[in-house]
């Protein structure tokens, strides 16, 4: 049997290899110690079904192709040692958005192809204004996103009747849908789907507020993943549509998680506009005339020294000082001392899935030390010092204690049941709740103003002269 005669069965194997690593390696990803050889797992099956496609007979030249496989491995090389780790968040909303360019762009590709012509099947049709449709809508949300996480407009940016105009912009995608699929022989209607599609996207990202970037980050990878297999379907290719479900069901399924952390549904975190107003505080006291009660790097030091356990639990302000490798070496000498350490990390701390994890591993904390929020939060009433560290939203009693507050319900991790509370954060100012935190002003909690890395750096020299 000639080549080109088995050439068509060995892609579908590859594909279907591909396939099986794509979901060996997301079930690795489930567990922090598991975590990067899922990765590579992962990344081998796209390779596999790189390869796979490159070898299809319907490919006439690769000059372009490897043009594009030399620029983007630079471009992604550069980028993989430029970012830092504290910027992992951004870059995923920005892979999001490039996923879901990619998919709108292939599906315009085709469309284009035909000359603008009726698709040919129904099938087709509807898969390609899907993917155009989610493709832009992920390419333009993605990069309000990115902007969002950047820090340029944090707050949730809203305006009356905003719900009614998002509607009729939805509206008016789906009609230039709906059309291209019933006649399928308007180009002019094509473009003005494309452009809705973008619009939409910004519309829909920009009422969020910062403070639901983690669950807005999950949701558009779910969406670049449903653009990728609907693409699939336009290019009946097997491997597309595999990985792109996946990526879409894993989305959806971490969203969901993330607002079960939040005690919120997924409507109230699109539409709700949570944190668009912000109750900031400043100086020694809170609006009710609190005290506020410091603390300095040697008597904080001495504080942990001499306990039993100590539960430290990071935020997005370990983030921003990029200070993970200094509260890893106050863990180790905590534990030569015989200090029981910990680490409790919350499901929405930081500014994506799993940020404080990723930034804990990069400092080589061991797996064992981290603790989710239902593991710690029974040990918390027996536990002697609670170091918060630039977390906010996530440690605020108020979800728990104040019926009026918009964070009641929302599952936290209890450090005001410690027997000491010491908050590490350069003010007062709240999270991206926008929402004072009582934690500040309870009498076991002590507050160790200043940058995170500059803080830990203090309390690691202070701990040393510790006999």
């Amino acid at each position: 049997m000639e080549l080109s005669g088995i050439l068509p069965t060995v892609i579908e194997i590859a594909y279907l290899l591909a396939a099986v690593f794509f979901i060996v390696g997301l079930e690795r990803l489930s567990s922090p110690t598991t975590a990067r050889g899922g990765n590579l797992i992962g990344a081998i099956g796209m390779l596999l079904a790189m390869v796979a496609t490159l070898l299809d007979t319907h490919i006439i030249s690769f000059t372009w192709i490897i043009v594009g496989v030399v620029i983007g491995s630079a471009i992604g090389a550069f980028l993989a040692r430029w970012v830092q780790m504290t910027a992992m968040p951004q870059m995923v909303a920005v892979f999001n958005g490039f996923g879901g360019g990619a998919s709108a762009l292939v599906a315009a590709a085709e469309y284009l192809r035909a000359g603008g012509g009726a698709a040919e099947s129904f099938t087709v049709s509807l898969t390609i204004v899907l993917s155009v449709l989610i493709g832009a809508v992920t390419f333009s949300g993605s990069f309000i996103a990115w902007a969002k996480l950047e820090g340029h407009f944090e707050r949730a940016m809203t305006y009356p009747g905003q719900q009614v105009v998002n509607a009729l912009i939805l509206l008016l995608g789906i009609a230039s849908g709906v059309f291209l699929i019933v006649s399928g022989q308007h180009v002019n209607v094509f473009i003005v789907l494309t452009v809705v599609s973008l619009i939409l996207g910004i519309v829909f990202v920009m009422p969020i507020g910062g403070a639901d970037m983690p669950v807005v980050v999950a949701l558009l990878n779910s969406y670049s993943g449903l653009a990728a297999a609907a693409t699939g379907f336009v290019l009946n290719n097997a491997a597309l549509i595999i990985s792109g479900a996946l990526v879409g069901a894993s989305g959806i399924i971490l969203s969901n998680i993330m607002c079960r952390a939040m005690n919120r549904s997924l409507a109230n975190v699109l539409f709700g506009a949570f944190g668009s107003q912000t109750q900031a505080v400043g100086g020694g006291t809170s609006a009710e005339g609190k005290i506020v009660r410091d603390i300095n790097a040697e008597d904080a030091a001495i504080m942990m020294a001499y306990s039993d356990s100590v539960v430290f639990v990071p935020g997005y302000g370990m983030a921003v000082a990029q200070a993970q490798h200094q509260v890893r070496e106050l863990a180790e000498l905590l534990g030569e001392r015989g200090v029981t350490v910990k680490f409790a990390i919350h499901p929405v701390a930081g500014r994506m899935p799993g940020h404080m994890n990723v930034l804990l591993a990069e400092a080589n904390v061991p797996y064992d030390q981290l603790f989710e929020m239902d593991q710690i939060n029974p040990e918390m009433e027996r536990t002697d010092v609670a170091v918060v560290i630039g977390a906010n939203d996530v440690v605020n009693p108020d979800a728990e204690e104040n019926k009026a507050s918009p964070l009641y319900g929302m599952p936290i991790i209890k450090v005001h049941e410690a027997h000491n509370c010491i908050v590490m954060k350069r003010s007062l100012n709240p999270g991206f709740a926008g929402v004072d935190n009582p934690l500040f002003y309870k009498d076991k909690t002590r507050m160790l103003f200043g940058d995170a890395k500059k803080s830990l750096t203090a309390l690691v020299n202070e701990l040393k002269k510790i006999d």
